[in-house]
């Protein structure tokens, strides 16, 4: 019976000893797969975090305008007193400036108004008054037209911050505000920040240069073609290398450039300008059908479609009809409001392939049976041209071609000015 019990005592301990082996051996190799795991893991991890870097960096391809390279300017605003020039169109992703200006802390002073207003819902031409944002509280004061107490107003400030969407063309008054708070700044020996953004009409340079100071105005301020095919941060460049300011003074000027955008790469505007440039077509034909604001002919005012349609109360300039009625932001100055008028339609034009032309304007000249009477406003339009000398070529019936040419040496000369204030590889 003992031998029994010493058989059965050995057994038992054998097994004993080979579950313990066995428990050791698989917690052992479960530590060691564990840890292998984890080393692969952590390798695999660091590589993928590394090729995820990587093709980020590579892919980095996010248009950022100005406004949204916060990392570039915030720090320069800090411990600062700041003014504003901006409206609606001052925007950081779907954020007003203002609203992040105040979130990150910035003491913000007040705010420079254009022409359309803080909000952009004036229309073309009508005051602007000095007066509060119902919003924030800030401060506004116009820069449209005469303010008195504007170099007090700057001279408050330690710097000043420009940031408003142009389209392009000489004759849109944004490009004026600006050359107003870069004086204004050199005055008071102020630095100005330009929040640069993309010229949607920047993939072209073309029309007269305005030579004369005889017709400078808000809608022809520089010495410039009338297509610039410059951004505002360009252009900032420009009137100081050139020496545009009074006296020949610079400004203290810092521009927050455009990432990843250059003048070949369309681009849709993400806010209206102003009131009657809805969209990105009558963005790209605003350059061509300005010039008709010089007439009595309807470009779509007071319609859904401003700057998208041509017409007149005469059947004879197109079988396309529409009346110009009344619309937010339009009720004032709305040419052949009311009467039916006849005409050619581009809502459907493509819009990234419309260039500034002549053909428009020329074609409703040459269909008018009132000639003497078709420029209602010509020193306007002398204005709106830079010159008088291009009203005077199309009454004597130069073709566009021939009308071009005479352009050509100081378009030429132009350019090469412009080059030298690029800071975005050109078109051309």
């Amino acid at each position: 019976m003992y031998d029994q019990l010493n058989v059965n005592l050995g057994n038992w301990r054998m097994e004993i000893i080979v579950t313990m082996r066995k428990t050791i051996h698989l917690r052992f190799m479960g530590l060691l797969w564990g840890c292998l795991g984890l080393i692969v893991f952590y390798a695999c991890g660091q590589s993928a975090k590394t090729n995820g870097q990587e093709v980020a960096e590579a892919n980095d391809s996010t248009l950022l305008t100005g406004a949204e390279r916060l990392d570039l300017y915030l720090p320069l605003l800090a411990g600062k007193k700041v003014g504003l020039m901006g409206n609606q169109t001052s925007i950081v992703g779907d954020e007003h400036l203002v609203d992040v200006l105040l979130r990150e802390g910035v003491d913000l002073k007040f705010a420079f108004a254009p022409e359309h207003g803080f909000r952009g819902d004036i229309e073309r031409g009508e005051k602007v008054d000095n007066t509060t944002d119902t919003k924030t509280g800030l401060p506004l004061h116009t820069l449209y037209g005469e303010n008195e107490k504007a170099d007090s107003i700057v001279g408050s400030v330690d710097v000043m911050l420009f940031d408003l969407q142009d389209v392009g063309a000489r004759f849109y008054t944004y490009v004026a505000s600006m050359h107003r708070v870069m004086q204004l700044c050199a005055n008071q020996g102020k630095k100005i920040i330009v929040l640069d953004r993309p010229n949607p009409n920047g993939d072209q340079v073309d029309g007269p240069v305005r030579k004369d100071d005889k017709f400078k105005a808000n809608i022809s301020y520089h010495k410039i073609a009338m297509i610039h095919g410059l951004t505002v941060g360009e252009l900032a460049q420009m009137i100081n290398g050139e020496g545009w300011l009074d006296d020949g003074v610079q400004s203290d000027l810092e521009v927050i450039p455009v990432k990843n955008w250059d003048h070949s790469t369309p681009y849709e505007l993400p806010v209206i300008p102003s009131p009657s440039l809805p969209n990105y077509t009558s963005v790209r034909l605003y350059m061509s059908l300005c010039l008709f604001e010089a007439t009595d002919f309807s470009i779509g005012r007071g319609t859904d479609w401003p700057f998208q349609v041509i017409g007149y109360p005469d059947p004879v300039f197109g079988d396309f009809t529409f009346t110009p009625g009344t619309r937010p932001g339009m009720a004032a100055h709305v040419e052949q409001q009311g009467n039916l008028c006849y005409g050619l339609d581009l809502r459907n034009v493509d819009a990234a392939k419309e260039k500034f032309t002549l053909k428009y304007l020329l074609d409703f000249y040459e269909k008018a049976p009132f000639k003497d009477k078709f420029f209602s406003r010509p020193e306007f339009f002398d204005k709106l041209a830079g010159t008088d000398k291009f009203r005077k070529q199309i009454v004597s019936g130069m073709t566009e071609a021939e009308i071009r040419a005479s352009w050509e040496d100081e378009l030429a000369a132009y350019k090469s000015m412009r080059e030298k204030y690029l800071l975005y590889p050109d078109f051309q």
